[in-house]
């Protein structure tokens, strides 16, 4: 067992440093979601935030777009021409996929300054992605709401973790410090 352990300590130790970090990072976020619960940003700031980032977005693509609190549920109601549209819940704010995404680089890390610098610039591509990803979402159920659950539940997960795992493999590629071992 002891040889086993010797012959994939890298393997382990980027699994346990994933594992503890994706764990101190959700139960933070968790922690900021309970106290965040009745603030004057609804349903929380972050989730509010980006529902009125969405708002400024669509409005600037020409989508007469009201964002207004939920009265029966933590989210934001986004109404285009009139028309109630879609939701924005916390799951929605893209702050859990950012997790995952700093959990894997601290777990790969390089150098202290670069793993520094692709953490906040890949939070903040993650975070505008999503942006457009919802923003995009509203469009297109808009003028095809038949397509809101493929578009919801397969193509647009698939485009935000996608985008992150390009991310990976670039950080991997080029900035990871990887020892080759014989």
């Amino acid at each position: 067992m002891k040889a086993i352990f010797i012959k994939y300590r890298t393997v382990v130790k980027f699994i346990l440093t994933f594992l503890i970090v994706y764990m101190v990072f959700s139960v933070l976020y968790h922690f900021y979601l309970e106290v965040s619960e009745g603030s004057k940003y609804y349903p929380d700031y972050l989730t509010h935030l980006v529902a009125k980032q969405t708002e400024s977005l669509l409005n600037t693509f020409g989508y007469s777009t009201q964002v207004l609190p939920h009265p029966d549920e933590a989210s934001m109601k986004v109404v285009v021409n009139g028309k109630y549209i879609a939701r924005v819940i916390e799951g929605c704010n893209a702050v859990s996929v950012i997790i995952l995404f700093l959990s894997f680089v601290i777990a790969f890390s390089g150098k202290l300054k670069t793993s520094l610098f692709f953490i906040i610039s890949g939070s903040i591509l993650i975070y505008a992605a999503n942006l457009l990803r919802i923003t995009l979402f509203t469009i297109v159920i808009y003028h095809y709401p038949e397509k809101q659950s493929f578009l919801h539940d397969v193509l647009f997960p698939l485009a935000i973790y996608g985008f992150v795992f390009l991310l990976w493999i670039f950080w991997v590629n080029r900035f990871a410090n990887l020892k080759k071992e014989a």
